[in-house]
């Protein structure tokens, strides 16, 4: 049974609808759509701009990965932003820029504008996904934001499921242009008001000096946010931000080089979504006490492990399947290690412009990594493809390791 402190406390201090908790609501909403808007429509819009342009599907991914490029160089800004402005300043720009570069695809007829609207929506990206959230909770919450984050993120792990059908739908209903234009509406009609007159505007050191989910306890030490500390914070998940991105891209057709037919293909990439949800949903209801790099340590391990299973037996259909399980569970610990980490180690203190530092080499690292990982596929092999990734795991995992947490 999960425990009930940080569900009651939140309706202790402030219901979901208008104290604090409000934010996780409006979040929990927002994140679902602009995840499904923005970061899981190029895998089945692509191919049709690609087509009715007579583009290569490679120049029109790169659009994305440019579109994932701007949002790392903005990521700073935004965040400090965020600490200085607030989530619902900074996220209601976010989402209006957004549904302009959305409708920018609706219209595009040509190369330059088309990589010119993923320029505006990487823009808009960049203030509108986890990372941009997490700052804004932590602007609300404090040093208490690890259970906001972790219910947002297991909200969060819903957007695919959403939002491809929805897009599929809607492709089918009015074509890929409408269906941009359908979702720059809900940025611009439904996300952007909920960000600037839903989301509280408080600041935790002034309204919320108590731990939100309990009785107050006794400041945790803290690290220096410019030490060695950070650094390896930021290369783990920097390193870790190249794995997500590349078998995103490429690991469906990894397993179906391998002999897998597509039927079953499908059905193993459908368990990574279920698996990183029950992740988020046991580290809700177990985690509460445990280190965030206990937890980020443990997802790293995870999925070498994972690797190491399609080392020492090949790729079948049951180790593709037990992959797929782990890789999900991994990556759904990680994206709350994201945020809570930073929190746990350095502070709430300056909390947006540490996740703007992190987002922007994350994202970067997540442009480049869809075509490194295809170059190296077909330069070399899928096994070599996988050993890389396999490796940037592990570079991750030695970061976690080295990390110490403060003492005194």
């Amino acid at each position: 049974m999960i425990r009930g402190s940080w569900l009651h406390g939140s309706w202790l201090h402030g219901s979901w609808v208008r104290g604090p908790w409000r934010a996780v609501s409006v979040l929990s909403v927002t994140q679902v759509i602009a995840w499904g808007t923005i970061y899981y429509t190029p895998v089945l819009i692509a191919p049709l701009v690609a087509a009715e342009h007579g583009w290569s599907l490679s120049f029109t991914m790169a659009g994305f990965s440019l579109g994932l490029l701007v949002a790392g160089l903005v990521a700073p800004f935004v965040g400090r932003s965020i600490d200085r402005y607030g989530g619902h300043v900074v996220m209601a720009v976010g989402a209006l820029v957004s549904a302009a570069g959305l409708t920018g695809f609706a219209l595009a007829h040509g190369r330059t504008a088309y990589l010119l609207a993923w320029v505006v929506t990487g823009a808009g990206l960049a203030a509108s996904l986890y990372d941009p959230a997490f700052a804004t909770l932590g602007r609300i919450f404090g040093a208490a934001a690890r259970r906001p984050i972790t219910v947002l993120t297991l909200a969060g792990g819903f957007a695919s499921t959403a939002g491809w059908p929805a897009t599929h739908f809607l492709i089918g209903s009015t074509g890929w242009r409408g269906t941009y234009v359908v979702y720059a509406l809900l940025m611009a009609v439904l996300c952007a008001p909920l960000y600037a007159f839903a989301l509280p505007r408080t600041r935790a050191a002034a309204t919320m000096p108590k731990d939100v989910t309990g009785p107050a306890k006794p400041a945790a030490p803290l690290l220096p946010p410019g030490g060695i500390a950070f650094v390896l914070v930021t290369a783990a998940f920097t390193a870790y931000a190249f794995v997500p991105s590349a078998l995103a891209a490429h690991l469906l057709a990894v397993f179906g080089r391998a002999g897998i037919d597509a039927a079953t293909v499908v059905m193993i990439g459908a368990l990574f979504g279920p698996a990183q949800v029950a992740a988020r949903v046991t580290e809700l209801a177990f985690g509460r006490d445990i280190h965030p790099l206990t937890v980020g340590r443990a997802a790293i391990a995870l999925l070498v492990v994972a690797f190491a299973l399609l080392a020492l037996f090949g790729i079948t259909p049951a180790t593709a399947a037990a992959f797929s399980v782990m890789f999900g569970a991994a990556n759904g610990l990680v994206t709350i290690t994201r945020g809570a980490l930073p929190l746990a180690l350095f502070g709430a203190e300056g909390y947006g412009r540490m996740m703007g530092r992190i987002s922007g080499f994350w994202l970067g690292m997540q442009a480049a990594a869809p075509l490194v990982m295809a170059f190296v596929a077909e330069r070399a092999s899928d096994a070599t493809a996988l050993g890389l990734v396999a490796a940037f795991t592990l570079v991750a995992l030695v970061c976690f390791a080295t990390i110490r947490r403060p003492t005194g």
